[in-house]
């Protein structure tokens, strides 16, 4: 173990002094001009829960919005209110109706474009237009005892609160103030083109469907492929789509990943240039942040996030690379349970890479919420790693991510050997069973990186380069034979950056033109299938080992030597 590193109050001052001009010499990567999404609300309300919680919000807010309806989805308590026929006159005129049980409402929407639908006597009634003559609610208010939205991240102007809590007024408060127009910036692009969701109708990569807490993201089938969609205006920006899409393909865009990373060299390079010493980066949301009454130590700088997901494995190693002795994720109790687990999924990859390459894991750790700045503060366990030159980062995201962990192993003692991963994790290899790839090259029209590559005409073959595979799945959801496995794990070796032949045999040349056009077991594979085929009986069968011009040509020529043949096609 190496000693421990020990600073006195003078080093901390003048790490604090090298932190503060670092932060003055570099930017942090700011879209100064967001694409934002537009919400229009002119305040029409939806009130949820027992009749008399219902009554009493709205007798609240009537004189303050434009129209509100009720919709009563449970029994009122036989609590005694002085004020309650006074309630009761305020709202008396107010349109009311009542659910038989909560699977006869269906809501669906975001503030200004609500749509309620309850079940009435075996129809489907519009609520808002059967109660205010209007297609939609602008807001709802749910009081239920059981919120009627179950996601951890509900849509903007979906509010459930209990009455009578200190939340209530806030939502009152908050529901009476959301009339007009507003504007929310847009979180996250999505780039169709580098997406492995699906090809050619075959399942592939579900990551940031299974992540999202707010339930933005769908998956939309088209007439032959799907894609990913993401709804802008249920979006929140927790980032947990971006942090966990291995290729890329959805970008959180405040920050930009590509300019974080370059933020997060620079950053580290200028306090090392400044006299700064044994730096420790530490993710953080702003919203802890802010609730933090002391400044961090001055040898930890601070990545202050609109959303902890807005970062995650590839920046947290990228850290490492550009000279950070330690990286520390601040857990956040508003951080959503979904993107909790899919960041803690992620630092457990990191952490087996990291062991993987040589370094010690403990170079990347979890702060508690209740840390009082102990362990925010601790000094890190040794020193930093060489930092990789500066410059701007290139390639996409998995091209990023690849030099950072080649990098790494320039720096550590990598095993040379696979080390398992979970399933799920983005990182692994393939299994083929030689014996049943016919080489059809169908594995390699379907993969959405370089990760497989074939041959030419000449010389069929299957190779593969594990440092850009996935693990999608794609491959072995689209191989004829079921000749492929995944294998997810992480080979900490040179050869998982090069690419190596799994299978490679002759092509098989046409028997009549000589033409190369398939290889030998293809052939072999489509004669076992089509061997009862009445086409392909007696000497047609020799159509199989010819080139599809050849076998064309040869099938006219039968039918001209018997003509009476033509009545039959």
């Amino acid at each position: 173990m190496p000693a421990p590193i020990a600073l006195t109050s003078l080093d901390d001052r003048r790490n604090r002094a090298a932190r503060d001009a670092a932060r003055r010499r570099i930017s942090w990567p700011a879209n100064l001009a967001p694409e934002t999404v537009e919400f229009e609300s002119q305040g029409h309300l939806l009130i949820l829960g027992s009749e008399l919680d219902a009554r009493r919000a709205a007798a609240t807010l009537i004189d303050r919005l434009p129209g509100i309806a009720l919709l009563v989805t449970e029994r009122s308590s036989a609590e005694d209110d002085p004020a309650l026929e006074q309630i009761w006159q305020a709202t008396a005129a107010l349109p009311c109706h009542t659910a038989a049980n909560a699977d006869a409402l269906r809501l669906e929407g975001y503030l200004g474009r609500f749509l309620a639908t309850l079940a009435l006597d075996g129809e489907s009634v519009n609520l808002a237009q059967a109660t205010l003559g209007r297609p939609r609610f602008d807001q709802v208010l749910d009081l239920g005892a059981r919120p009627h939205l179950t996601l951890e991240l509900p849509p903007p102007g979906y509010l459930a609160v209990r009455w009578g809590s200190a939340e209530a007024d806030q939502a009152l408060e908050t529901l009476a103030a959301s009339v007009g127009v507003f504007e929310a910036p847009r979180h996250v692009q999505i780039n169709a083109d580098l997406c492995a969701h699906q090809r050619s109708g075959l399942p592939g990569c579900t990551r940031c469907l299974e992540t999202c807490p707010a339930d933005a993201l769908a998956s939309r089938q088209g007439r032959v492929e799907a894609w990913i969609e993401v709804d802008p205006h249920r979006c929140h920006g927790a980032g947990s789509c971006a942090s966990a899409c291995p290729t890329g393909a959805i970008e959180y865009r405040l920050p930009h990943p590509a300019p974080l990373e370059g933020y997060l060299a620079g950053l580290l390079g200028a306090y090392g240039e400044a006299g700064g010493e044994h730096p420790v980066v530490r993710f953080v949301s702003e919203a802890r942040r802010r609730c933090e009454a002391a400044e961090p130590a001055g040898h930890v700088l601070d990545i202050e996030l609109e959303e902890l997901g807005a970062a995650g494995l590839d920046h947290w190693l990228s850290a490492l690379a550009a000279g950070a002795a330690e990286v520390r994720l601040q857990r956040d109790a508003e951080t959503p349970p979904t993107l909790q687990q899919q960041l803690e999924a992620q630092a457990v990859q990191a952490r087996e890479l990291l062991s993987a390459l040589g370094h010690r894991p403990e170079r990347l750790a979890w702060l508690s919420i209740e840390d009082d700045g102990s362990a925010r503060d601790a000094l890190p366990r040794e020193a930093a790693l060489i930092a990789r030159p500066r410059a701007e980062p290139a390639g996409g995201k998995r091209e990023r991510l690849n030099a950072t962990l080649d990098w790494l192993a320039a720096q550590g003692a990598p095993s040379g050997e696979s080390h398992a991963l979970p399933a799920g994790a983005p990182f692994g290899a393939i299994e083929v069973d030689t014996e049943r790839c016919t080489l059809c090259q169908g594995c390699v029209a379907l993969c959405p990186t370089p990760a497989l590559s074939g041959g030419d005409d000449t010389t069929p073959r299957l190779a593969f380069r594990e440092a850009d595979c996935i693990q999608c799945g794609l491959c072995a959801a689209g191989c004829p034979e079921q000749a492929i496995r995944l294998a997810p794990g992480f080979l900490a070796a040179p050869e998982r950056c090069e690419t190596r032949v799994i299978k490679e045999e002759p092509a098989f040349a046409c028997i009549r033109c000589g033409k190369p056009f398939a290889t030998a077991s293809t052939i072999a594979s489509i004669q076992r299938k089509l061997a009862d085929h009445p086409y392909f009986a007696g000497e047609a069968r020799a159509r199989l080992e010819m080139c599809e011009d050849c076998r064309v040509q040869d099938v006219w020529q039968e039918l001209a030597r018997d003509p009476e043949r033509q009545l039959k096609v």
